[in-house]
């Protein structure tokens, strides 16, 4: 019998059954190999992940420790004085502060714009698909280009203020762009989707059955969205919130196309570092820094809520 028929046979391998043989030609266990099968199958992923991820990630790490001269060029070696500059400077931390307040607001108010808009999908029966499809018809046009299009609206020869002037309801354009409110005001408009779709897949799952008992049982529609409802669907609330949070506060476009020179947010100076300065050392220790500061939110809300749900979102 042959060396397979055997081990066939047994059907396990316990380093007894060959001892004359070496190590690497023993058979392998029944055991082993499924326990190797799950990392062969995810080995493509994995080794994506790490290309296009992990190692761009360890680039901008060693770029951190560069040193920018001043004839321009990058001077390799292990230096601190990017981190000392991005940790000590008021003007960063002021800016990265601004950019966690302007990022809260802006979960907020899609935090309570997107619940009722969540809610009525889900709860509309036959036109569910059809509501779907129209949220998600936004991002079949560019970021780009519908933050630009607040422009056209809220500018000064804008369709806001020509209206508000035909109507004779102002004499004069009134300027409406380029301050904080208008930054919001376009991260909600990109970020609304996010919020819906997850707080719609948590009221989609929640049983309707539980909400018809609370009613037979003498509670008010009020008191059983208050009590039952509510409850259950603060986990895709808080998915949609963290999404909403992390993706405002690591945007650059909307505060470069809508803001002032005093609402500029982190990433502005990201890209102003690396773009415009050609300062990669500089723009690789900011970067990580909101990177390291998304993280510990990121581990915060992992650890009390856990990822799953924010997975149920974006699939």
């Amino acid at each position: 019998m042959t060396i397979p028929n055997i081990y066939l046979l047994y059907g396990h391998h316990d380093g007894k059954l060959f001892p004359d043989l070496p190590r690497e030609k023993r058979p392998m266990s029944v055991e082993a190999r499924e326990a190797r099968q799950p990392w062969i199958l995810l080995s493509p992923a994995l080794s994506a992940v790490m290309m296009l991820l992990f190692v761009p990630l360890m680039f901008i790490v060693v770029y951190s420790f560069w040193l920018r001269t001043a004839t321009g060029a990058d001077q390799v070696g292990f230096y601190l004085a990017n981190w000392q500059e991005a940790l000590s400077d008021p003007f960063y931390r002021d800016i990265l502060l601004n950019t966690l307040k302007i990022a809260a607001i802006t979960t907020l108010v899609c935090g309570l714009m997107g619940y009722p808009a969540a809610y009525f999908i889900a709860r509309s029966g036959g036109n569910k698909a059809i509501l779907l499809l129209m949220l998600m018809l936004p991002f079949w046009i560019s970021y780009i280009i519908r933050t630009m299009s607040w422009i056209n609206i809220l500018g000064v020869s804008g369709a806001l203020n020509s209206a508000a002037m035909s109507l004779g309801l102002i004499s004069e354009p009134i300027q409406m762009l380029y301050n904080e409110t208008t930054v919001i005001l376009g991260l909600v408009h990109f970020l609304l989707p996010f919020m819906v779709l997850n707080v719609f897949v948590s009221l989609d799952g929640i049983d309707t059955n539980l909400e018809d008992a609370a009613t037979s049982l003498g509670a008010t529609r009020w008191e059983t969205f208050l009590q039952v409802t509510l409850p259950l669907s603060l986990p895709g609330l808080a998915a949609g919130g963290l999404l909403c949070f992390v993706l405002g506060a690591g945007t650059y476009i909307t505060p470069m196309v809508l803001g002032g020179p005093t609402d500029a947010m982190f990433a502005n100076l990201v890209f102003e570092a690396i773009i415009t300065q050609l300062n990669w050392p500089l723009g690789s220790a900011l970067s990580l820094m909101l990177l390291a500061v998304l993280g510990v939110l990121v581990m915060v809300y992992n650890r009390y809520l856990g990822m799953s749900q924010l997975m149920k979102g974006l699939g």
